[in-house]
């Protein structure tokens, strides 16, 4: 696991910023995943995961908690341990950003409005154990029965899936377009009016290849200047470039159509819940469980995106992506629009992460071992 050591519960106290903390946002957060948590079994094992069994007592707790920064953080005291796979005093992983963008499309195409955003394939589907370890991907489609990886970004953007009726709505910009499948949703104000709102259905199954780091390797962009915004500067000089850029990265994602309950909260991350605005974080589902709390102690862009400040914060485990790679790995959803954009597409930092899990959990997982002289440092 790189710069991971064993799991070890780490003391609340040792925690930088744990008594100041906004329990009671957490905490709400908390609560939403639960319903799901509660509702469906864990299909997919976490390694530091545990089983519903294993988070019952505290879903049941939640709801029942006063509505107070106090009784939260009693809440979470009592029903939790914090388990680190991190070294002490060591900052380390990668914590990153992302957010859910806003841009303008049209229903219809016309010569302004060009890429398209396409709805779930019927043929994209989940492949068995078996079929699986034949076509080398868990998703991809069946050609005369036997599995085959599904197409790629550029044989889609070349006309693969056209005449299936599956465009959902199509954009001014092929960046935007390009973008809106790396964060997993968007907010479409239409050139016919309304906005139209739409979360992760689906991805292709083929490998995701960062495009900023083609373009770091080639001397493009540097490593201190790479962001979000820098590769959007680059495909806005090189737009004859851009498309052999993008086709690199040969992952494709699906969407759907959302109408939201809560207009305060963003789209649904990948546990079937209403984002949260930097409370909500993005894991590595090989090793966390979906509704998992999670202290982290990084630095994050200010609002300008610019200068950078201290992050300390109870956050909880609702989403994933291809790119969230690894036990010490997050990625802080910062909400929606320009100024999340600015932040989050800026946001790069190594960190410390502690998962709060279940007091039985933690011991079982730790063997009751504990850092007695932890001390975070900068």
């Amino acid at each position: 696991m790189g710069a991971a050591d064993t799991p070890h519960v780490v003391p609340f106290s040792a925690l930088p910023g744990w008594a100041q903390a906004d329990h009671l946002t957490a905490l709400r957060t908390f609560r939403r995943s639960c319903k799901v948590m509660m509702r469906t079994p864990f299909r997919r094992t976490a390694r530091f995961g545990g089983s519903r069994e294993d988070w019952r007592a505290a879903c049941q707790a939640a709801p029942h908690v006063p509505e107070t920064r106090r009784a939260a953080r009693a809440f979470f005291e009592r029903h939790f341990l914090p388990v680190s796979l991190q070294r002490p005093g060591r900052h380390s992983g990668l914590f990153t950003g992302y957010y859910e963008p806003e841009t303008e499309g049209a229903l219809k195409p016309d010569a302004a409005y060009r890429f398209p955003l396409f709805a779930r394939p019927r043929d994209l589907v989940a492949f068995t154990p078996a079929e699986a370890r034949i076509a080398g991907t868990r998703y991809g489609r069946r050609v005369n029965g036997r599995p085959v990886p599904y197409f790629t970004r550029r044989e889609i953007e070349s006309g693969a899936l056209k005449g299936r009726g599956l465009e959902i709505v199509w954009l001014k910009s092929l960046a935007d377009a390009f973008f809106i499948q790396i964060q997993g949703s968007g907010r479409i104000r239409l050139k016919e009016g309304g906005v139209l709102r739409l979360s992760y259905a689906a991805k292709s199954g083929r490998p995701y290849t960062p495009v900023g780091r083609i373009l770091v390797e080639r001397g493009e962009i540097s490593k201190e200047r790479m962001s979000m915004q820098a590769i959007r500067a680059w495909i806005a000089r090189n737009p004859e470039r851009a498309r052999e850029l993008l086709w690199r990265n040969e992952s494709y994602v699906f969407f759907r159509i959302v109408e939201l309950p809560d207009p305060r909260l963003g789209a649904f991350g990948a546990q079937g819940v209403q984002l949260t605005p930097m409370v909500s974080l993005a894991v590595d589902r090989r090793y966390w469980a979906y509704g998992s709390p999670v202290w982290l102690d990084t630095r994050v862009p200010d609002a300008k995106g610019a200068e950078e400040h201290s992050f300390r914060r109870l956050m909880v485990a609702q989403d994933t992506g291809s790119a969230i790679r690894g036990a010490v790995r997050g990625d802080i959803y910062f909400g929606f629009g320009e100024k999340a954009g600015a932040r989050a597409g800026r946001m790069q930092a190594p960190g410390f992460m502690a998962v709060l899990l279940p007091v039985q959990l933690a011991r079982r997982l730790t063997g009751g071992k504990r850092r007695t002289n932890f001390s975070p440092a900068r």
